[in-house]
């Protein structure tokens, strides 16, 4: 019989992230064992930036954006699965091996430039999560982001994290019931959207939306945090077997968790697509879609709505949090270890630089989407230096990249090199 404390164990993704190797027994339900890290990532590309962005890109151009989620998505795959290889062949995270691999002035610029882009995560996180509380309870928005970060600082850094993993593994699932729920309240024309699913479209001036949904979905701090947590259970890394089992239930993870995280943020802008578009109202901040969502969709579905957005910002707020301190720990080759002081300084400067960034931000929903344009913007940068390793024999030993996985990479990093290119070809 399954013993269930074990199981919600098996989700315990940072219990002792010190280094200690053990071996694992196998069994029927191996699966178990391995299933979380991806979950975890996922929270962090469901997060408030993207509902911003998936509304905003529903309400302007109903359908015929969904492409960009689906590339997103493949793309995302390969990038997360090919991280976590790294973290399972190195028992590194992307930030120690940048550090110690790669010419310190480069690694130190890309890294430091890594952790501003945590800290633009962070700032649409905490800003979805007070935007909620307003929705919930009329608290202000600069009054909800200070409770936002608070509650959050004080999970991480008093490690009572520990006790609310699984907390943030149900969260995904509590946000994808919500929307499933809202699209059972709305008339979806499915044709329309599976053809948009799979037809890549630009329409004029839409290259701004194409970016901030591309950083939304393709987030350069998860690539630091999968790299990370994907080593919480610190096997034996020095047993081949061990290493191949891991390697082959990551990808099931990876893949399972990245599917769900494109279906929740399809449901975003179909939702959008049929309640806003449909009646060409433009949705320029996440406050007017609940007031249009009432009168439209009623009022449980703006609680709903708005319950959801709550439990996004909080749960993604840990994970960026967490990615800061991953990056800035690794710049000092070391793991993260929230008793460490390098990991500590990185959460505070992820959530504490995003909370004062929020006070200047005029626009909380324009705000949103420029952080995840940032996200877009960096990530080439990030995306580079993960070929450069994953692709060295110095670095992975024999699990380096083979050439054809090399050129399936070079091929995203040129994707996102070009979508940038024509963004600020088309902003200037």
């Amino acid at each position: 019989m399954l013993n269930i404390k074990n199981l919600f164990n098996s989700f315990g993704l940072l219990k002792d992230l010190k280094r200690k190797d053990h071996t694992p027994a196998y069994g029927a339900l191996d699966i178990f064992k391995y299933i979380g890290p991806g979950l975890l990532v996922t929270v962090g590309f469901i997060d408030p930036g993207n509902w911003a962005a998936n509304i905003a890109t529903g309400s302007g151009y109903g359908y015929t954006l969904l492409w960009i989620v689906t590339l997103s998505t493949i793309m995302l795959i390969v990038l997360q699965h090919n991280v976590a290889h790294l973290g399972i062949a190195t028992g590194l995270c992307l930030s120690e091996a940048a550090t110690i691999y790669i010419h310190p002035k480069i690694s130190k610029t890309i890294l430091s430039f890594a952790v501003l882009a945590s800290v633009s995560t962070s700032l649409a996180e905490i800003l979805g999560g007070a935007i909620a509380l307003n929705m919930l309870f009329d608290i202000p928005v600069n009054a909800g982001a200070i409770l936002v970060t608070v509650f959050v600082l004080i999970i991480l850094l008093t490690n009572s994290y520990q006790k609310t993993e699984k907390w943030i593994i149900g969260f995904v699932s509590i946000i994808g019931l919500s929307f499933l729920y809202e699209l059972f309240l709305v008339d979806v024309d499915w044709v329309a959207a599976g053809i948009c699913w799979v037809k890549p479209s630009i329409p004029e001036g839409s290259m701004l939306l194409i970016m901030s949904v591309l950083g939304a979905v393709v987030m350069p701090h998860n690539l630091f945090l999968h790299s990370e947590v994907i080593q919480s259970r610190q096997w034996n890394l020095q047993n081949e077997n061990i290493i191949k089992k891991q390697l082959k239930f990551e990808f099931a993870d990876t893949l399972f968790s990245m599917i769900i995280g494109w279906a929740i943020n399809s449901a975003m802008i179909i939702l959008a697509a049929a309640t806003f578009f449909k009646q060409s109202i433009n949705v320029s901040e996440l406050g007017q879609a609940e007031r249009l969502l009432e009168p439209l969709l009623g009022k449980n579905a703006v609680v709903v709505f708005a319950f959801a957005l709550l439990l996004a910002g909080v749960a993604s707020s840990i994970t960026s949090g967490m990615a800061g301190g991953s990056i800035v720990s690794g710049m000092y080759k070391e793991p993260y270890d929230v008793k460490d002081n390098h990991s500590r300084i990185g959460i505070i400067i992820s959530l504490a630089g995003a909370l004062l960034l929020i006070f200047f931000v005029g626009n909380p929903f324009k705000g949103l989407i420029l952080s995840q344009v940032f996200l877009g913007i960096q990530l080439p940068f990030t995306v580079a230096i993960q070929i450069y390793l994953t692709s060295s024999k110095r670095v992975m030993g024999k699990y380096a990249n083979g050439p054809f996985l090399t050129v399936v990479l070079l091929v995203i990093a040129a994707i996102v090199t070009f979508l940038n290119i024509k963004l600020l070809v088309e902003l200037v």
